[in-house]
């Protein structure tokens, strides 16, 4: 099912957006990985499905369960779901081992979705902690232009697109890092992040 959505996604997504797509050679050969992303709009999971050559899990919060259009894609990527405003310890383990058995893991470091002007906002300690307890590295994604997709839609224009794929970056000690060394370990992920965006996405990290 994974392959014919992703099938599904080439034939339908250039009927609403121009995508451009730098660094694509900066996916590693083989899993596993983290996909560490910023998070525009609902239209950046079908646009990394396409880009992504492997298959992603991503991590999604439960409210999209309510959504019946985004949630059926979820479901077909198999998202692991995560309770917003609280510790998720099974979203945590069932992270790791996606990681473990050799997988990609699809994340948005913020938690959340961009809303103020779509720039970033302070990035959580998730991808740290994963990157290092599973000592895999991370492939930064920077996107611009998904949140114009559902205005333009309505408009019947196309919307360009930008995926910026970075080079893997690996957490300078592997094992298990903590507090102060997390939150070292995020700005330096969310730097390299925001290096990948235009200059008005990049939020607090401009």
């Amino acid at each position: 099912m994974y392959k014919v959505m992703r099938a599904a996604m080439r034939l339908l997504l250039p009927l609403i957006i121009r995508l451009h797509i730098v660094g694509r050679e900066h996916f590693p050969t083989e899993p596993p990985y983290i996909l560490a992303m910023n998070h525009l709009s609902i239209f950046d999971a079908p646009t990394v499905l396409i880009t992504c050559p492997h298959t992603i899990r991503a991590l999604a919060t439960d409210k999209h369960k309510r959504n019946p259009i985004y949630c059926p894609l979820l479901v077909i990527m198999r998202a692991i779901w995560v309770r917003r405003g609280e510790p998720d310890r099974e979203a945590l383990r069932q992270s790791l081992e996606v990681l473990k058995q050799g997988g990609v893991l699809g994340i948005a470091p913020e938690g959340t979705r961009s809303h103020e002007k779509h720039a970033l906002q302070q990035g959580k300690v998730g991808v740290a902690y994963l990157a290092t307890r599973a000592n895999v590295p991370i492939v930064p994604v920077g996107i611009a232009g998904t949140e114009q997709v559902k205005r333009n839609v309505l408009r019947l224009r196309r919307t360009d697109v930008q995926v910026v794929v970075g080079e893997p970056l690996r957490l300078p000690s592997a094992g298990r890092a903590r507090g102060a060394q997390l939150e070292e370990y995020t700005e330096l992920i969310m730097e390299r992040l925001a290096a990948l965006l235009p200059d008005e996405y990049r939020g607090v990290y401009a």
